[in-house]
């Protein structure tokens, strides 16, 4: 005998098409206009912050930097939704919902121009700073999860990667052991179709993502990653079941990566001239703003006040962080353990006594 013994959908989630026209009724997060504007404000601020930091990098003044060009919706929407004492567990790309999350923008360029106290955060958030090992933050978000459930907390993990992260072992290990002990996670892939320069077609076999978390025993679904609206409503629900008690969830976010994976890298050698060209109709800052455009909540004068705002913020972060001191010498054994064990005590020392008579 022959049966079927187990099948599974994926749902997909839009709400605004391409041309920012919405479809269905708005998910009641939305019917708040300050809550629009402000999910508009942080995007373009991540945008115009993202052009910054290349500058920054292109000119000398900053480390490798990992741009977020056209996928600021997924990030935006994740600092919305989650509640302050959640837990973030980002990855390299997650500058938007850090910034609603209280990360300063001159400790995100601290980090990225190699300076330890960029992860330290001025906030004093439980979230845990960028990590650049990939799907390493999995292993992370599930002990923080497993942690929230042992002590009774009424408290959510969410960590993100890309779908290139999906392929190591540290992915399914927490996937699996998030399904097993029903952990409060959620787990965001940012599908921006190329993991450095492997397209997704070269990644999996599978059909989506998604469909990863079955394996895990947990929901998996697919949204549209340009889509803010959509992002948010997804998401948002994704983290109150989990606070509920009810499991983790995988979210496959469907997006485009329009700019290099980092400033080390040339994407024009490896992405299709017309693909991106295709990307950039479809991004999702020009589709919001056709959305809010279409409500009267937004106009031209607005959008220049807004850049000029934006703009200012950003130069006040940059000059902090150009004017911070250097860090000490002593940073180079300061953020590896909790306390020094006696043999790098000693060669603290060491160091110090020859910093101080260079």
């Amino acid at each position: 005998m022959t049966a079927i013994v187990a099948q599974f959908d994926i749902p997909y989630t839009q709400l605004l098409d391409h041309q920012g026209e919405l479809h269905g009724d708005l998910p009641s997060f939305a019917n708040d206009p300050s809550v629009l504007l402000h999910l508009y404000r942080t995007m373009l601020l991540t945008r115009l912050f993202d052009k910054k930091a290349i500058a920054l990098q292109r000119t000398g003044k900053m480390g490798t930097y990992a741009p977020i060009n056209g996928q600021e919706a997924i990030s935006t929407a994740i600092g919305h939704a989650m509640h302050p004492d959640d837990v973030f567990v980002p990855y390299y790309r997650d500058y938007a919902a850090q910034f609603q999350r209280g990360v300063k923008m001159s400790e995100i360029l601290a980090y990225w121009g190699g300076d330890e106290r960029g992860s330290q955060f001025a906030c004093e958030s439980q979230d845990l700073p960028i990590c650049v090992p990939i799907a390493s933050q999995c292993l992370h978000a599930a002990g923080v999860a497993f942690a929230f459930k042992y002590r009774k907390q009424n408290r959510v993990a969410v960590v993100c990667l890309g779908e290139g992260g999906t392929s190591e072992g540290d992915f399914y290990e927490a996937m699996n052991v998030a399904g097993v002990w029903n952990l409060p996670v959620v787990f965001i892939v940012n599908n921006n179709q190329w993991a450095i320069s492997v397209p997704i077609m070269q990644q999996t076999r599978t059909q989506t993502i998604a469909q990863k978390a079955i394996a895990a025993g947990f929901q998996g679904v697919q949204i549209d990653g340009n889509d803010i609206l959509a992002a948010r409503q997804v998401i948002g629900e994704a983290i109150e079941k989990a606070r509920r008690g009810e499991g983790p969830t995988l979210i496959e976010a469907i997006t485009f990566r329009l700019s290099d994976h980092t400033t080390a890298d040339d994407a024009t050698r490896y992405q299709p001239k017309e693909a991106v060209e295709n990307a950039l109709v479809n991004e999702p800052i020009l589709r919001y703003k056709k959305f809010l455009e279409s409500r009267n909540l937004w106009s031209e004068t607005q959008e220049k006040a807004l850049i000029e705002s934006c703009s200012q913020d950003i130069q006040a972060e940059v000059d902090v962080y150009l004017n911070r001191p250097s860090q000490p010498l002593s940073s180079v054994f300061d953020y590896h353990y909790e306390t020094l064990p006696d043999y790098l005590l000693e060669q603290r020392a060491i160091a110090m006594e020859n910093d101080t008579y260079a």
